[in-house]
């Protein structure tokens, strides 16, 4: 038995109520089970309980075993004073106030309805399972998965808005040179997406506005603030670039990062980090005020049409500086689009709007809705349980249910495992 159950059953009332009473024999009426508390203290907090006739309003704790309350030195602790109410699964030991008033405890283990006691050990009885309810998700209605599925797509947007926040803040709420630590830190993928972040950091974005304007300056400017320009390269290409970042560094004061935060090993070339800000930097030569052009894209294909850039043509036949290869366009493909859409483009304008009192839902959903699922091991694992994900929002979501409640088994929090704790019962509170 585990007290988080504990907790479920109490803020949900999944009791028996005609059954309830204290271990003193006092009938028990619980008219507000509290409001539940996450952090230090009593577990749920304000409740107001009728016991033998008499009305309280106080707290209270929850434990699997009465004992607990010694084993955790709550008798010492002042929090716990206000307690009216002590919810056990094992009443083991008689507990009692400062005054040596017993306090009233409500023993659970016989007012629960069997059938959730048996959806719960089911759900947890096999820990070899993918996900907790693997063998039983099945049964649930596919408009409850989807309504759930639309609730986590946007609780993930919601996590994602914390680093976003503090990058406008750092800014003095900058949306274009945001976007352009953001775009940044994407076009490094997982790899590198750190190396880029620092990149597109280690100057001032002024810089970039002033650049923008010439291809030469802007690509000196980002490849030597990366470090590749410090080498000797025998290209002519290379040496008109460290030429100009020469220039650049003593006019701004530039100080360059490594190029050894670059990873290259075991990617594929086309995710080369010198492909990647080569393209980055082709779309801030064809665009210059990103971010004000990007609120006005609300369909996919205009966002395709957005990124579509070329690359210099010494890019044609280059991976590296140092190294030439096949006659090759690197364009960005729209998978990659897709994550830049997905990681950059929806969260920033969702806090554009949203600070502005603006809400986007409907189109974030439209937009999601026609891009393609992602393709991974935790996507595949879902579509062999029968849990198909056919367009972006349901492999996100889907990405958060498993990251953020199946593998932490917080199927009492989660849609899918309520439903089917409380499966076939209606009786539960009676």
């Amino acid at each position: 038995m585990k007290e988080k159950f504990l907790h479920y059953l109490w803020r949900y009332k999944l009791l028996l109520h005609s059954k309830l009473e204290s271990s003193q024999r006092e009938k028990i009426s619980v008219i507000n089970s509290g409001v539940y508390n996450s952090n230090s203290g009593p577990d749920f907090l304000n409740a107001k309980i009728e016991i033998d006739g008499q009305l309280w309003y106080g707290n209270i704790e929850i434990h699997v075993k009465a004992s607990d309350w010694y084993l955790h030195c709550h008798e010492n602790d002042v929090n716990y004073d206000a307690v009216i109410l002590h919810v056990v699964w094992e009443n083991d030991a008689n507990i009692y106030m400062k005054n040596n008033r017993p306090i009233p405890t409500l023993e659970l283990k016989n007012k629960i309805h069997s059938d959730i006691i048996n959806n719960y050990s089911a759900l947890y009885a096999c820990n070899l399972n993918w996900i907790p309810c693997e063998n039983q998700i099945g049964q649930i209605d596919s408009f409850l998965i989807d309504n759930w599925l639309e609730r986590l797509f946007f609780e993930r947007l919601e996590e994602k808005l914390m680093f976003i926040v503090q990058l406008l803040e750092d800014s003095k709420n900058d949306y274009e040179a945001v976007l352009f630590q953001m775009l940044a830190k994407n076009f490094g993928l997982k790899v590198n997406s750190e190396a880029f972040l620092r990149l597109s950091k280690s100057f001032d974005f002024k810089i970039i506005r002033k650049t923008s304007d010439n291809e030469l300056a802007l690509f000196a400017l980002l490849f030597g603030q990366a470090g590749f320009l410090q080498d000797d390269v025998p290209d002519n290409y290379f040496k008109s670039l460290k030429q100009e970042y020469h220039y650049l560094r003593h006019k701004f004061k530039l100080r360059s990062i490594s190029k050894n935060h670059f990873q290259f090993f075991r990617m594929r070339p086309n995710n080369f980090p010198t492909i990647r800000i080569a393209q980055l930097g082709a779309l801030y030569i064809r665009h210059q005020n990103l971010f004000s052009e990007l609120l006005n894209k609300t369909t996919i294909e205009s966002i395709y049409t957005f990124f579509t850039v070329e690359l210099n043509s010494f890019w044609n036949t280059h991976y590296t500086f140092e190294k030439e290869s096949k006659f090759s366009l690197k364009k960005l493909s729209r998978n990659f689009i897709d994550l830049l859409i997905i990681n950059t483009i929806i969260p920033l304008k969702f806090v554009y709007y949203k600070k502005r009192g603006e809400f986007i839902d409907e189109e974030i959903l439209n937009l999601v809705r026609s891009m393609k699922s992602e393709k991974n091991s935790i996507i595949s694992q879902f579509e062999n349980i029968k849990i198909q994900s056919d367009n972006a929002l349901k492999s996100q979501a889907l990405l958060q249910l498993k990251n953020n409640y199946c593998d932490d088994k917080k199927c009492f929090e989660c849609a899918i495992g309520d439903k089917l704790i409380r499966f076939n019962n209606s009786s539960y509170g009676t």
